[in-house]
């Protein structure tokens, strides 16, 4: 079983940024890709960012050139760095793997708002 426990959410003004970090457990996770999702209400969940673990990544195109996303495979642990923050990036943020395992952590909260 996995877990994953997201941390580093708030609220901030257009323009600004935000570092989220997620802490996952289980030990095959270091093996496999990561992922950040983000989810509003009424809306489906999305995926934002995915990263391998030697590094390859993807981004939502929404964000490509705003977030970064990262990974300690030694610490478990996968990060989004998120910049130029539009209020259309408010959502709760999730990790997981992707594609997504059926164990979600109780995701951050983003809002981006003046």
């Amino acid at each position: 079983q996995v877990q994953f426990v997201e941390s580093g959410g708030g609220l901030v003004q257009p323009g600004g940024s935000l570092r989220l970090s997620c802490a996952a457990s289980g030990s095959i996770v270091s093996t496999l890709v990561l992922g950040w999702y983000r989810q509003t209400p009424g809306k489906q969940r999305e995926l934002v960012a995915t990263i391998s673990r030697i590094g390859n990544t993807y981004y939502l195109y929404s964000v490509k050139g705003r977030f970064t996303i990262s990974r300690d495979n030694a610490r478990s642990t996968v990060y989004l760095q998120m910049s130029s923050l539009e209020p259309e990036d408010t959502a709760v943020y999730y990790c997981n793997t992707s594609p997504a395992t059926d164990y979600w952590g109780r995701g951050t909260q983003v809002t981006v708002s003046a």
